[in-house]
């Protein structure tokens, strides 16, 4: 149903005057915008560590399946396999490329930690020790600290 033609039209949030005016940030300030999230370091390196884990977890599958052999390298789950590696490996350059090498290896060798286990326990239904399961949680709080704290000046 349309609106009355006397009816005036709906106001958008950037038009009046300027004290009623409401800007998102405004509206919403616990709003994290979504575009900077996906370029963040952190969403790029999980990303990445995600894709690598599901390749890992096709090629155990696959192996477990079919052995290592020849032929099961001539298969689609391989091609499939390859192509999400290299997807990954897209990703890990770009971090490379934006980041120290030092800090970067850190919070690859993490976020492998921290990824590995998700999956381990959610979809292989492992369960670990304590011990183990305090040294993932040393591991994440290693990451966030690497993720989250701003980077020493340069010389």
């Amino acid at each position: 149903m349309a609106p009355p033609a006397c009816a005036p039209p709906p106001r958008r949030q950037d038009q009046g005057p300027p004290s009623l005016r409401l800007t998102l940030p405004a509206r919403f300030p616990h709003h994290v915008p979504v575009a900077a999230f996906l370029k963040s370091p952190a969403f790029i390196i999980i990303g990445s560590q995600l894709l690598f884990s599901i390749s890992d977890l096709m090629g155990r599958r696959a192996m477990s399946a079919h052995g290592f052999t020849l032929a099961s390298f001539f298969t689609w789950w391989f091609l499939i396999y390859t192509v999400i590696r290299q997807i990954a490996v897209f990703g890990q350059l770009y971090i490379y490329s934006t980041m120290e090498l030092g800090r970067t290896v850190a919070l690859f060798g993490a976020g492998s930690i921290i990824v590995g286990n998700i999956l381990g326990f959610m979809l292989l239904g492992e369960k670990l020790t304590v011990p183990v399961y305090v040294g993932v949680s040393l591991a994440i709080c290693a990451f966030l600290a690497l993720a989250l704290l701003p980077a020493g000046a340069a010389k």
